[in-house]
């Protein structure tokens, strides 16, 4: 997800092919390469129905997303509707579930990376732990630098991405066996509510149509189509891995840390290995590098406005680096990997973790939308529709609801007084699109 949204900022006006480009990009990422073992791990084959349920209630949010963000061209995104429809109090619980699910996102994606390059280099688990630690040193020691990879290699990652999964669909999918889908649900329908919970962390992205509109030449044409040709896309995407995963590997799908590679050696053979970890490194630095530098921009926002300490704004300006915000971010995403590794925290709860704060995202801006577009419009209906899914997927979430809960508790009491003195997050205006 953030992948999407820190990369609009070094893309300008862009067109239908690019803008789709980068859509796909926000709502794939390195997530997708440990996924199919963790859904597959919590409902066996039933957990195809699990992925394609999530795409289907994928089409009402994205729509949704897609109405807000052509209608309000900008980049203030989930908060800024939240604020037009619900007050500064609504921004400022949105931007924190945003802010506090890098620090633990950050750990998911160094876990998957480690584990690719664990499994090709034959590593035991400590220097697996070692490989991710160095992925997350690497990240933040790239963001104090500042360094930031142009918008042309960012989009390389995405093409390497797609290709390396339509590689192992096709790799693999003449060696589909019905016998491995049988028993269907061997752990009945809770085991497919499980499933949905896990898999919102693929599905988080969508609300990058609304953050990329302004970035658009014509956010009311292109931005509904991008959002249609990307759900295309990512069907395919997503629904081939996924049937290839459990037809392929059986019980191992659920099993294997590596799925991704396990396929393609059906087709490439024993350098599977080799080329899945080293693709895994250089997608997860990408995602997790622009990952982190929109979290660190997003804490310096909500200082400026009251929802963090004042302290923390510095460095927010166009071309800074908000170094005070990223050092936040650095101890918050050291705390989460010291508490993975020595309390042995798997990767499975991290993501539930992460999508649940997503999930509490996507349900406030869909709200948002009911209330801030025109009444008796199909907008308005879709995000009637878009809410009451979100509020289903976010119910599968489960114990972890915890979370997102706690957070907007936390923020309420912080921000109750703080906040009368700052500024509030600028409401949504409609603007006409730039011809």
């Amino acid at each position: 997800m953030w992948a999407g949204v820190a990369r609009h900022r070094r893309i300008h006006r862009l067109g239908l092919g690019q803008g789709t480009a980068l859509f796909v990009g926000a709502v794939l990422g390195p997530g997708v390469l440990a996924l199919p073992r963790l859904a597959a791990a919590a409902a066996g084959p039933a957990s195809l129905v699990a992925w394609g349920t999530l795409l289907a209630l994928s089409v009402p949010v994205s729509l949704t997303f897609a109405a807000l963000g052509a209608r309000f061209p900008g980049n203030g995104g989930v908060a800024t509707f939240a604020a037009s429809a619900f007050g500064r109090h609504a921004a400022a619980v949105v931007g924190w579930w945003f802010f506090l699910a890098v620090p633990i996102g950050v750990p998911a994606g160094a876990l998957i990376g480690g584990e690719y390059v664990g499994a090709a280099l034959g590593l035991d688990g400590t220097a697996t732990a070692r490989v991710a630690c160095a992925l997350v040193l690497a990240v933040f020691v790239a963001n104090y630098i500042g360094l930031r990879l142009s918008g042309a290699v960012q989009l390389l990652f995405v093409v390497v991405l797609i290709g390396l999964l339509v590689a192992a669909v096709a790799a693999a999918a003449p060696d589909v066996e019905v016998r491995h889908f049988v028993p269907f649900a061997p752990h009945g329908w809770t085991g497919v509510a499980s499933a949905a919970g896990v898999l919102f962390f693929a599905f988080a992205g969508w609300e990058a149509a609304s953050t990329l509109s302004a970035e658009f030449r014509n956010p009311r044409k292109h931005l509904p189509w991008a959002t249609v040709m990307t759900l295309i896309v990512v069907g395919v995407l997503y629904l081939g891995l996924a049937v290839t995963t459990v037809g392929v590997l059986g019980d191992r799908a659920a099993t294997s840390p590596v799925p991704l590679a396990s396929l393609l050696e059906r087709g490439i053979g024993g350098a599977a290995d080799a080329i899945t970890a080293g693709a895994a490194v250089f997608l997860t630095f990408g995602a997790l590098n622009t990952y982190l530098a929109g979290g660190a921009r997003l804490g310096a926002a909500l200082a400026s406005h009251g929802a963090l300490p004042r302290l923390l704004a510095k460095g927010g300006a166009a071309g800074e680096v908000p170094r005070r915000s990223l050092t936040l971010l650095a101890l918050l995403a050291g705390l989460v990997t010291a508490v993975t590794l020595v309390f042995h925290v798997d990767l499975d709860a991290l993501m539930r973790a992460t999508a649940a704060c997503l999930a509490a995202v996507t349900i406030v801006g869909t709200a948002a939308a009911v209330r801030i577009l025109p009444p008796r419009t199909a907008g308005r209906r879709v995000a009637m529709a878009a809410t009451a899914f979100a509020v289903v997927v976010l119910a599968s979430c489960g114990v972890f609801l915890v979370f997102p809960v706690a957070v907007a508790l936390v923020v309420v009491a912080v921000t109750g007084g703080g906040a009368r003195r700052a500024a509030t997050v600028p409401a949504a205006a409609p603007q006409e699109s730039p011809a």
